[in-house]
Order: structure tokens, then sequence, then C-alpha cells
């Protein structure tokens, strides 16, 4: 028996709950790895609330929270290959197993060896955020010296995708609350803050012939006010929020695959992705680092350390 953090209905923070639970067995193309150490995403608590369903894979109440982890795999189910008992391992629980646990079920495609010297500490950040960052800069496909605004630029995507434009020698732009300021700017980032400065006059000053690039992490009326900077609508790519398909932009296409994750995990280890993280928790705090993520109070990654 292990213990892991989760909810028994969908709902809001007061569903969440302790339990204890065998094992998992891992099941075709699925492999079972002890959690040394799990991410704390916006997306955690959205499953929660019933907003995004199919990621549940289908399994019964109680759920365990949490889509991303790094661990060490215990057992392979069947048609697994690529990876072995015993190997430090990253990926997502695209399967609903959850990662807020002792121990979990990974899909294989999606979970890739983390490679020596990488900390596992950091790769637990890197299947959303990192990815995601690589996703969408590939999407755009700008040159050297181009222009890029990154709208939410604090959190764990917004300061990947900061930190790989600016490997890109991109100017980056970014915009954020005002104690995101820090690790924006350490990134390279000339940051704006939407509450003390006018951010269309701000972006305006410093690109006065628009942007190349937008990516937004926030949507509503904040996409809605930046987009105009966007030199083509076709420009701007969004994370998650459908106001994108108003404004004419598309959303960031993404790919889950080991490909995609060993892509992060080489960029990490050679410093180009150099995740931000501000708030370690254990198991037992696992409350208060998902009520940081969802008050929206987090500045760059926050984890569970749970080995």
């Amino acid at each position: 028996m292990g213990q892991a953090w989760g909810f028994g209905r969908y709902g809001g923070p007061e569903v969440q709950e302790f339990f204890d639970r065998p094992d998992p067995a891992p099941g075709s193309g699925e492999v079972l790895i002890r959690v040394d150490v799990a991410g704390v995403n916006p997306l955690d608590h959205l499953l929660r609330a019933g907003l995004v369903p199919g990621l549940d894979g289908g399994r019964p109440f109680p759920l365990v929270l949490g889509m991303e982890a790094a661990g060490t795999v215990l057992a392979l189910g069947e048609g697994v290959d690529g990876l072995e008992v015993g190997d430090a391992a990253f990926g997502f629980a695209l399967t609903g197993g959850g990662t807020y646990a002792e121990t979990t079920v990974l899909s294989a495609p999606n979970t890739a060896r983390i490679p020596a010297g990488l900390p596992a500490t950091v790769a637990a950040t890197l299947p959303i955020a990192g990815t995601t960052a690589v996703d969408a800069l590939d999407q755009l496909g700008l040159p050297a010296g181009a222009t890029i605004l990154v709208n939410g630029v604090g959190g764990g995507v917004g300061l990947a995708v900061a930190q790989l434009a600016a490997a890109r020698e991109l100017r980056v732009i970014g915009t954020g609350s005002a104690a995101k300021r820090q690790y924006a700017e350490a990134a390279g980032v000339r940051f704006i803050d939407y509450a003390a400065e006018d951010v269309l006059a701000a972006a305006r000053e410093l690109v006065p012939d628009g942007f190349d690039g937008i990516v937004d992490l926030v949507g509503g009326g904040s996409l809605r006010a930046v987009a105009p900077l966007g030199r083509d609508p076709r420009s701007v790519i969004a994370v998650g929020d459908q106001t994108v398909s108003e404004i004419g932009g598309r959303f960031v296409e993404r790919r889950l695959d080991r490909t995609n994750l060993e892509r992060a995990a080489q960029l990490a280890l050679e410093g180009v992705l150099a995740p931000a993280i501000t708030a370690v928790h254990s198991l037992s705090d696992a409350p208060a680092a998902l009520a940081t993520v969802e008050n929206g109070h987090a500045a760059g990654k926050v984890v569970i350390k749970v080995a």
C-alpha cells in the first residue's frame, strides 16, 4: 500500500483527500514507477474540477492528482520497449494514474529515460512546461533577431518559452505580475508589469512595428488586449484558452512523445531550459502546493518531492 492524494468526486479543493492504495499494475503500454518528484500544474486542478474530460483514463474514483513525474521504473506492462526496470525515467500520466502518489503508472510512449546528470527535480518539470515551450517555438519558426511577446511570462511554461526564445536569439518581451519580474528578467526578458504599466503602450514603444510572434499563457481579455500587437493573427499561439480562435490565432500543436521529452531533457542538461523551481513540497503538503498554483500565485515551477 502507498499513499496518494487526489479526489473522490469532481469539484473544488473541498473534494481533495489523502488515501492509501495498492501499487497500480501497469497495463499494456504502461510503466510502473516509484515517484521521486511530481510536477504541479494548472491542468491538475482543471482535471479535479471536471473541466478536461477524458484525461482520467476512465478510471473510477478516487482519482489521483498530477500529470507529470520523475522516478524509477519498477515494472513494465506488455509491449513496452525502450525502458527497463531500474531506469530513472520521467513522463506523463496520460492514462489517469495520477502522480501525487508514492507509485504510479505512466504511459510508456510518453515516458523517457532521465539523462545522467539531470536531477529528478528538474526532469519532473519538463513534460508539460518544457515540451510546450519547444512545441510553441517550433510552430512559430521565427528566425534569429525576430521579436516575440510572451503573455504571462512568469509561470513555468512562460519562463521556458522565454529561455528557449532567448537561446534562439529572439528578442523577448514578457507580461506578468510584479512578483514574477525577477524570474523573467533572469531569463533575459524585457518585462512589462501588467498592473503598473499600460501594456499596449509599453509594448508598442519597445516594438513599434509589431511582434513577429506572440505566445499566450493567459487567454481571455488579456489575450484580446495584446493580440493587435502581432503582425499576423496566425503568429499568435495559445497554450489552452479558446479566445485564440476568436482572434484568428492558433493553439500550440502538442507533441507528447518520447522524442520530444528527450529533446527537452537535453536542452535542460545543456542549461538552455533551466526551470525556476520556486517551491518544493512534501507529499503531505500537497494541498498547499496545488493551492499556490490554483490561486495563480506561483512563479516558475512548483514540485512535490515524494521519495
